[in-house]
């Protein structure tokens, strides 16, 4: 195995270790296009691979509601409450910071190796989700923001 193949088998193995299935998945399909020699797939994958993951998650996320298992009363009682009120906050702060995440990762891509190092750590052993990458890059742009303020 070619030694540029270390940092994702390094991924790999940290995300087996971590019993994180997500992770796994991922570094094992992407060292398995390299290994099969299908790097032509990469820009591909690379370029609409997180509209498609974010279509599927979106999804999954809509999918009660086409089940009826949320109804439009359980929407509308849920802002009814501080807690859903919070949620609706929250839920519209962190889509704007993802899509800051999205315009920050494209921009500066030497950030990017970071930014997954951290994903990786958080989804496998602090039981976190593979979403951290668009909110973290969303979390530093916001910051060098705010520091640039003070300069």
């Amino acid at each position: 195995m070619a030694w540029d193949n270390l940092p994702l088998l390094i991924i790999f193995v940290l995300a087996v270790l971590g019993n994180n299935q997500s992770v796994s998945v991922a570094a094992g399909f992407l060292l398995l296009i390299k290994l099969l020699g299908l790097d032509s797939w990469f820009p591909l994958l690379e370029s609409k691979g997180m509209n498609i993951g974010i279509t599927i998650l979106t999804i999954a996320i809509l999918t009660p509601l086409a089940t009826g298992r949320i109804s439009l009363h359980h929407i509308t009682d849920a802002f009814k409450s501080p807690i859903g009120i919070l949620a609706l906050v929250t839920g519209i702060f962190v889509a704007w910071a993802a899509g800051r995440g999205l315009l920050f990762i494209n921009a500066s891509p030497d950030m990017i190796s970071s930014i997954v190092l951290g994903t990786v750590v958080g989804v496998c052993f602090l039981n976190g989700v593979a979403v951290g990458p668009l909110i973290a890059g969303g979390l530093v742009s916001m910051a060098v923001a705010l520091f640039s303020i003070f300069k």
